[in-house]
């Protein structure tokens, strides 16, 4: 399945993007990765989590730490603090294998992220689906951003030290360009 783990995501309905990895298991230990701040927070972000339907999820990215390998952070993401914060609430939480929520983002407007665990034997597939995204731009940076963070996300599962986001996604989002049609927006 290693391929599956550089495959770029696709977009599978206007404004919706989906991308799997494998990922070494167990199921719970994968959950742990999405559920807990603690685990979270070592790639892709922090905060709270009400894992119940109408639950609140709060998220800070600090994309910057999430490797020792620095970089600048490119100008259009910069923010006074380095923080990026989303807000949303749970829609779906069946544990191990389904959680689903909303995913506020800066012009008021919510899309949706949804996370499906499957286990593979001793590998677990990871099913990531962005839906409800408002324009070809949320595409792109969703995209690019979710396959730098997955990339992340299997460096930590495998013990590897990860590489820097910035530099991955600033590599994937032009390739993204390239691949999904230009009819991107919902």
């Amino acid at each position: 399945m290693n391929d599956i783990n550089t495959a770029f995501g696709t977009q599978v309905a206007p404004g919706t993007l989906r991308l799997q990895r494998s990922l070494p298991g167990p199921i719970e230990r994968v959950w742990h990765y999405l559920t807990d701040s603690e685990a979270r927070s070592l790639w892709l972000a922090s905060g709270p989590m009400d894992l119940r339907v109408g639950g609140d999820v709060q998220l800070e990215f600090h994309n910057d730490d999430l490797s020792d390998h620095r970089v600048p952070t490119p100008e259009r993401y910069r923010t006074e603090d380095g923080c990026h914060r989303q807000s949303g609430q749970v829609t779906a939480c069946e544990p191990p294998r389904l959680l689903a929520h909303t995913w506020g983002e800066a012009d008021g407007a919510s899309s949706e992220v949804r996370f499906d665990l499957e286990p593979l034997g001793d590998r677990v597939l990871l099913t990531i689906t962005h839906s409800r995204l408002p324009d070809r731009d949320a595409l792109l940076s969703v995209s690019a951003g979710w396959h730098a963070h997955v990339g992340i996300l299997l460096d930590q599962l495998e013990g590897r030290a990860p590489g820097n986001f910035w530099v991955a996604h600033e590599a994937l989002e032009p390739a993204y360009a390239e691949r999904l049609p230009r009819e991107a927006a919902a």
